[in-house]
């Protein structure tokens, strides 16, 4: 029996645990080492986690929530440059003097103070240990180029967290290992297809799989593909 502690959560208002002071957002809770880790749906590529005292979000993005009525960010991490996943106003709303912002090089001519991690690279944040993993297309090169792009794997206690930013299934990604939570992008010809998905989920079989960014695309045609692979629980959020 696996140690996760899953509750879904289809409304969680400003008196919820996490404080949200706006619309209500899907949560799961997974239970850690250290307590609990609290996954936050906010849609497309916005994603936020609360565990214990700290606040991450993942490419906040205005056009998903209004920033400036919801929790200050500890850590902010930006997988790239581009709109839907950089917005400066959203950072500067969930930014405070202690904030930490975590993006790749392309993107920190428009975020003042912003830290730069570059593909391989790994740190400790706020005492979170975050890695730098690629993030690039193999087929749809012009979209998201080799060098330019990062996912991150974010440890939570014993628990390993991989948001993959806008990729397709690359050999970094494949040779990861032991990652129990990971966000796969499912939207063509930006990133990958429901296949393409599947064949890198069975390469490294994260134990929850969730496709986000996946625009139109049959989150059914994932599940399908992925139907009776033993070790990988394919959720879906809402998370177009």
């Amino acid at each position: 029996m696996r140690d996760f502690t899953v509750s879904l959560s289809l409304f969680v208002l400003a008196v919820g645990a996490i404080g949200w002071a706006q619309a209500p957002f899907e949560t799961d809770t997974i239970k850690t080492s250290s307590g609990d880790l609290q996954i936050i749906f906010i849609g497309h590529a916005t994603l936020a986690f609360r565990y214990g005292n700290l606040v991450v979000y993942v490419d906040p993005v205005s056009q998903y929530a209004d920033f400036a009525t919801l929790v200050k960010a500890d850590i902010v991490l930006v997988t790239h440059e581009h709109g839907d996943h950089l917005d400066p106003k959203a950072i500067q709303a969930t930014r405070t003097e202690k904030t930490v912002v975590v993006g790749t090089a392309k993107c920190t001519p428009q975020v003042p103070g912003m830290v730069t991690m570059t593909n391989g690279d790994s740190r400790t944040v706020q005492g979170l240990r975050i890695e730098a993993v690629p993030a690039y297309n193999i087929v749809n090169k012009v979209f998201h180029p080799r060098g330019e792009g990062n996912g991150y794997v974010i440890t939570f206690g014993d628990k390993r967290v991989y948001v993959a930013g806008d990729t397709e299934n690359t050999a970094e990604m494949k040779a990861l290992r032991n990652i129990d939570v990971a966000f796969l992008p499912m939207n063509l010809p930006y990133t990958m297809t429901p296949e393409m998905v599947a064949d890198a989920a069975k390469a490294f079989a994260p134990k929850i799989l969730y496709p986000y960014h996946y625009g139109s695309t049959d989150t059914a045609q994932l599940t399908k593909l992925l139907a009776g692979v033993p070790g990988i629980e394919v959720r879906i959020r809402n998370m177009k």
